[in-house]
């Protein structure tokens, strides 16, 4: 396995596809981007969070790291500000358009849109319907604004990516195969010659991919959905070269989905072990997650937490019981 790429240089990875890792104001302090040789230029794979620290390196790496030769197509695999953030920056500067999946280009102008404070509003009020006290309340709601200053520019239009379809790289076919529940139609590419797959955040070589439950669906599975989404990956060889967004890339695809259905079923034994009397979200949190969390963190560790709730709510597990103040859960009768 290779090593680190430096800020603002490349590391190719396999035949044409090289690794740009961009930084991140968070715990999780990078993100991984991927530069794919096609033709006379170049085809990204997701763009980095709106910085002026990231611009500066794109800058260094358009006048240092391309070979002359110019970025002709962005792909975006999802929403999120780390991968979406420059985007229409990028698509400007080269002229060239945006491909992603219809769901995650529509969800990310209703988000943006939102930013006046709607959407963390709605995530406070899901949060404290169950059970959050105000001061954390008021953490999560106090960070309205924070799509647009990652995402400062989102683009006016894109190419439509859907499961299945084919993008021609460099003569080489690259599938789309689509996620759900870390995102709404997440795009991961498998390129059968190479027996490579950028994953995007749907499979991960240390950490696990965020799924939580969305203010707009508070009643949903997206842990069901996720989970679903990993039979998809298993159908791939094992030993496909994995590309993350998150940490270094990797072979052992088969295991490390082995590893993240057996996580999951880890946290729903504890789930369900804490709920043999009743409990609310915030009362799991100490039993799911052993750290501090600043606000950030905190809106993380609450969706994931009533996910695996309403999974097995869902699943008819645990029964949820609606009192005045909020929610909580306890396991059903066998």
């Amino acid at each position: 396995m290779p090593g680190l790429p430096e800020p603002g240089k490349l590391l190719q990875v396999a035949d044409g596809v090289h690794w740009i890792r961009m930084p991140l104001p968070f715990a999780l302090d990078h993100i991984n981007l991927w530069l794919l040789r096609d033709g006379d230029g170049w085809t990204l794979v997701d763009t980095g969070f709106g910085t002026t620290a990231t611009k500066r390196l794109w800058e260094q790496i358009i006048a240092d790291r391309l070979d002359g030769r110019p970025v002709t197509r962005i792909i975006v695999t999802h929403l999120h500000p780390d991968h979406l953030g420059l985007a229409a920056w990028l698509a400007e500067r080269f002229g060239v358009e945006i491909w992603m999946t219809q769901t995650e280009f529509t969800m990310a102008h209703a988000i943006w849109a939102g930013q006046g404070g709607d959407v963390l509003a709605r995530l406070a009020q899901l949060y404290r319907r169950h059970g959050l006290p105000e001061s954390q309340v008021a953490m999560i709601a106090g960070c309205a604004g924070a799509y647009r200053l990652a995402v400062p520019l989102l683009p006016a239009s894109f190419r439509r990516l859907a499961a299945g379809d084919t993008v021609t790289i460099d003569d080489h076919p690259w599938r789309v195969i689509v996620g759900h529940g870390h995102s709404p139609e997440h795009a991961a590419l498998y390129c059968e010659p190479l027996r490579v797959l950028i994953s995007g955040d749907m499979v991960l070589p240390k950490i696990t991919t965020n799924v939580s439950v969305a203010p707009s669906e508070p009643d949903g599975d997206p842990l069901r959905m996720f989970l679903d989404s990993l039979k998809r990956f298993g159908a791939l060889p094992e030993d496909t070269l994995v590309l993350p967004s998150h940490g270094a890339v990797f072979h052992g695809l088969h295991q490390r989905l082995a590893q993240l259905r057996e996580h999951h079923a880890q946290r729903f034994d504890i789930v369900l072990g804490a709920c043999a009397e009743p409990r609310s979200a915030p009362e799991l949190l100490p039993y799911l997650f052993k750290r501090e969390f600043d606000a950030h963190q905190l809106s993380f560790a609450m969706g994931e937490t009533i996910a695996h709730l309403n999974y097995l709510m869902h699943s008819k597990r645990l029964q949820r019981i609606d009192e005045t103040d909020r929610y909580r859960f306890v396991r059903a009768a066998a």
